[in-house]
């Protein structure tokens, strides 16, 4: 078990659950509409927000930020120490640094000072691009040479005797993430955030991202986690999710299960199940769910009995089913809003006992 920490209110590591991270892209100076994507994020089902701090007219904003966000906001802080101060002075919940490229020694200890006397955790992050050369020498793999970094910088950050860390290894190569983070996780009491950085877009990097996070999650590594995309942040939640619903670590949301079709199907399942997404879309179950939506008898209720409840087609009707059993039927016109009703039954069933 990893060092509990808190940011905020959001305990990582400890027996804490997994939490989602995501980052915001607008100006940080735009106060309004960074404050906007943030509850976007929190509704998505975001735990923690991330806000560069690009300069130090952007740290007056990002107090206003912290003042008003639903989230708790860590200040992501590159080049400039004074930056990190700034942050910590406005309000911020956390800072994300990369001790290598913060300006010295002397510079990280008045960082490191600071964080201990407000209570603020410190992220200490490792990039394979921004890998020191003095670690990429012979001998070493790459994922070698970026624990040894980090071994390095979490050994000065103690010795200034603050232990109040998570600390993440990142590269876009999926299987330099996973070896780094598996000889971490060895190696260190912190907790783990987890991504592999600059993934690409929605399609190719969500793909990249569940192999390599999920990868590690179901080795039982990390704490927190973020989906790194070139797409609306938003997105990064709804893949985060699926990666944590995936791998069984999920608090809540709703798994949809269903079947590839074949020529035994008699529906049009692939927009019966766009549209049933779209219908579940708003809503928040207190606990995991798991929903079938089948194409024929074959795959449901039989194939998908470990399903809560789920919706098998025939060529007549629908057959509504809960754990395997037949529970009804119903016409294919009214089939997903019985399901979705379904739904809702179940949830206050689980919330009465």
């Amino acid at each position: 078990m990893k060092r509990e920490i808190f940011v905020g209110r959001v305990g990582i590591g400890g027996a804490h659950p997994v939490s989602i991270q995501s980052m915001t892209n607008t100006a940080t100076e735009d106060v309004e509409s960074t404050l906007k994507q943030i509850r976007r994020l929190k509704g998505a089902g975001c735990d923690i927000v991330r806000v560069s701090v690009p300069s130090k007219s952007a740290l007056a904003a990002f107090g206003k930020i912290t003042m008003r966000s639903p989230l708790p906001v860590i200040a992501d802080i590159h080049f400039d120490s004074t930056l990190a101060l700034g942050a910590m002075d406005n309000g911020a919940h956390g800072i994300r640094i990369n001790p290598g490229n913060i300006g010295g020694n002397e510079k990280l200890k008045a960082v490191v000072r600071l964080a201990a006397q407000k209570k603020i955790p410190i992220r200490i992050g490792v990039n394979a691009g921004s890998l020191e050369k003095k670690y990429c020498r012979a001998g070493l793999s790459q994922a070698e040479a970026m624990v040894s970094s980090l071994l390095d910088k979490i050994k000065f950050i103690e010795d200034q005797h603050f232990f109040d860390m998570k600390i993440s290894l990142k590269s876009h190569d999926v299987r330099e993430t996973v070896a780094a983070n598996r000889l971490a996780d060895r190696q260190c009491p912190y907790p783990l955030h987890l991504g592999v950085t600059e993934a690409g877009t929605f399609y190719s990097g969500s793909i990249r991202s569940a192999l390599g996070i999920g990868s590690l999650l179901l080795d039982g590594i990390g704490n927190t986690i973020r989906v790194s995309l070139t797409a609306n942040p938003v997105r990064e939640i709804k893949v985060a999710r699926q990666i944590l619903m995936a791998a069984g670590l999920a608090r809540d949301g709703i798994e949809i299960i269903s079947c590839p079709t074949c020529a035994r199907t008699s529906v049009d399942l692939i927009a019966l199940v766009k549209e049933f997404e779209k219908k579940i879309g708003r809503l928040r179950f207190p606990c995991p769910v798991r929903v079938a939506i089948m194409g024929c008898e074959v795959n449901g209720p039989g194939e998908a009995k470990d399903a809560d409840i789920g919706l098998a087609f025939s060529k007549r009707h629908g057959l509504l089913f809960k754990k395997g059993r037949i529970v009804g039927k119903t016409d294919m016109v009214e089939g997903l809003d019985r399901l979705v009703e379904m739904v809702g039954e179940l949830q206050v069933e689980k919330k009465h006992g």
